[in-house]
């Protein structure tokens, strides 16, 4: 049997997949809209309510690496269907808590199983895919990180606004437990997905998790808090003392490698040229991407007055740009043009940024919800027009059995892009609000944004030009094992 027919539901596979980044996704950017809400029905202080939303976000980005690899070690199937059975149960118990400390305590719960779940979604496309439709695969990642991340807080508005039962500001977290999606996302994993994990026989490693998870921890919670505390000196020290942590890390997974056992992150991944210029341009586009929307996001609430919904559908032009930039560029534009592409809408969304930022100085107070649209069209346009390409270019020459280690390490990167993005234009645009002038501040946010995405443009000269070459094969040199590392079959 060949592997077309083997795996003919393949498309539902992917389907299942990509059912699981909109829930993570849904759940990473819901909650900034309801903190009035949840903290009018449950109490608690600013601080209370800013680690509700910063409780998944750490234990998501810090978990990644270790979960990437669980799927290597005992199955990408399996993984997958029991961090995608614990989000679901997460969620509801989010949705049932009753006091600040109980939501804190389940979006821990909800983020660690999240990055059990997430990072497995590459490793089964790897499976389930030949080279001759895998790009189109990978393609279809670019619209649904956009489309989810700007859906969330559309989605949450009117959730709240529905107040389904007088659930009110629960149904941003029971939605994710109702039958057709939960029935949907499981019975495709169970039908559809192969089971696959390293060949080589790789057992787990108690001290790298404990070293990344540690250091991991010192980076991206000063990240997440740091802003709203003003930046305090522990928090600058704290960062600092991650790199240490992170080196000693580093210096243990080589020397696993070296001993024949196999490490949490593959030191081989680094010899890609493809995977660490990836790291570098999606660190630098989700910073920018994702410090943009939060930003924007609250201009158009405390600098506009917009009610949450108003401000959720302002930003609905651009999930429409982002979904058609990303389905030119999957299914046509990226195998034709490669890197070109990724550069070219690096330059379409930073003309677009530089419209809005026209838009948004020319009409001030006075400005509509229609005012921003073709400006947030071609801006989305060009984000899905880089995306797309991205990912197959960034993991099309990873071997398979370091592609779980792979996925843990790209999506912890793009976290902890995120997470400097809000924090870094959260500070940009609050120092502005504060003396009295949002305008300000969300335009220095914008004409930062465009540098940034500007800047991942031109560092994406660190990739290849095609992720594969005219014969299907990766265009990247996969990296060479290690003597006491077995060859990929």
């Amino acid at each position: 049997m060949d592997r077309i027919d083997r795996y003919r539901w393949r498309w539902l596979a992917l389907a299942a997949v990509l059912v699981a980044e909109v829930m993570d996704l849904l759940d990473a950017t819901v909650v900034g809209i309801a903190a009035p809400s949840i903290r009018d029905e449950l109490g608690g202080t600013g601080a209370t309510i800013q680690w509700i939303a910063a409780a998944y976000t750490l234990a998501f980005a810090v978990g990644l690496i270790t979960g990437g690899r669980l799927g290597d070690l005992y199955g990408r199937r399996r993984m997958f269907l029991l961090g995608l059975t614990g989000f679901v149960v997460a969620s509801a118990l989010c949705g049932l808590a009753v006091s600040p400390g109980m939501l804190i305590a389940f979006r821990v719960v909800q983020g660690l199983f999240g990055a059990m779940l997430i990072p497995q979604g590459f490793g089964i496309i790897r499976t389930t895919f030949d080279d001759d439709e895998i790009g189109t695969a990978y393609g279809a990642f670019g619209p649904t990180i956009g489309l989810a991340a700007v859906g969330g807080p559309i989605l949450a508005g009117a959730l709240i606004a529905w107040d389904l039962a007088g659930a009110g500001w629960r149904t941003i977290f029971l939605i994710n437990v109702p039958v057709g999606i939960l029935g949907l996302a499981l019975a495709l994993a169970l039908a559809t997905l192969p089971e696959s994990r390293s060949e080589d026989g790789p057992r787990p490693d108690p001290l790298g998790v404990l070293l990344v998870s540690a250091g991991l921890t010192m980076l991206v919670f000063p990240l997440v808090q740091g802003r709203e505390l003003g930046w305090p000196v522990w928090s600058l020290l704290l960062m600092g003392a991650s790199v240490p942590v992170l080196a000693a890390f580093a210096v243990h997974q080589l020397r696993r490698r070296r001993a024949g056992r196999s490490p949490l992150v593959e030191p081989a991944l680094f010899r890609s040229g493809a995977f660490t210029g990836g790291l570098v341009v999606a660190l630098v586009l989700f910073a920018g991407m994702t410090g943009m929307v939060f930003a924007f996001g609250l201009y158009l609430q405390v600098g506009l007055g917009y009610s949450p919904l108003r401000a959720g559908l302002t930003q609905a032009p651009w999930a429409l740009g982002i979904a058609v930039g990303a389905a030119l560029s999957g299914a046509v534009l990226g195998r034709r043009f490669g890197r070109r592409v990724l550069q070219a809408g690096a330059v379409v969304a930073a003309a677009g940024i530089g419209w809005l930022m026209l838009t948004v100085g020319s009409t001030g107070a006075a400005m509509t919800a229609w005012d921003p649209a073709p400006a947030l069209v071609v801006c989305g346009l060009g984000i899905g027009l880089l995306l797309s390409p991205l990912f197959d270019i960034v993991l099309a020459g990873v071997a398979l059995p370091m592609v779980g280690s792979a996925s843990g390490v790209l999506n912890a990167n793009q976290q902890l892009g995120a997470a400097a993005g809000v924090a870094v234009l959260g500070t940009v645009f609050f120092s502005s609000f504060d003396s009295g002038d949002p305008l300000l501040g969300v335009q220095w946010v914008l004409g930062t944004t465009a540098g940034l995405v500007l800047l991942a443009g031109a560092l994406s000269f660190l990739l290849p030009r095609f992720a594969r070459d005219t014969d299907g094969r990766p265009s990247a040199v996969e990296p060479t094992p290690h003597p006491t590392e077995p060859a990929t079959p």
